[in-house]
């Protein structure tokens, strides 16, 4: 199973990184950077897979494309997002970490207005 190759490969790198912890600090951001570069490319068929099939799902029922594509980026950002704060703290960048992930808070939300108002059009039209 490929799981099992990934978490092989996190091991060794964190066991990689413990031991240049004391000799070489400055290739410890190095390997992590890589480690999830190279886990990114293991899962990219299986994350192009859930697409489809979401893509597939939103046809059967009649949703509007435009909603599914913006529902895509939101999830796409959230990850991009995760994995650059956790690479700043993984620096010990806590504070850049926070200032990307607010920055990823107000793009999903400007992503996700024509949805909000949307919603908000439906709700006017079933209330009285």
């Amino acid at each position: 199973m490929e799981i099992f190759q990934i978490v092989g490969l996190g091991i060794i790198a964190t066991i990689m990184i413990v031991i240049l912890k004391d000799f070489r600090p400055e290739f410890i951001i190095f390997i992590s950077i890589i480690t999830g570069l190279i886990i990114f490319s293991l899962i990219l068929n299986k994350l192009v897979y859930v697409v489809d099939v979401m893509k597939n799902l939103s046809l059967k029922a009649n949703l509007e494309i435009e909603y599914f594509s913006i529902i895509l980026k939101i999830i796409g950002m959230s990850y991009i997002v995760e994995f650059g704060s956790q690479i700043c703290r993984d620096a010990d960048q806590n504070s850049i970490a926070m200032k990307i992930e607010l920055a990823g808070k107000v793009s999903i939300m400007i992503l996700a207005i024509p949805i909000l108002m949307s919603l908000m059009d439906l709700i006017l039209k079933i209330l009285p």
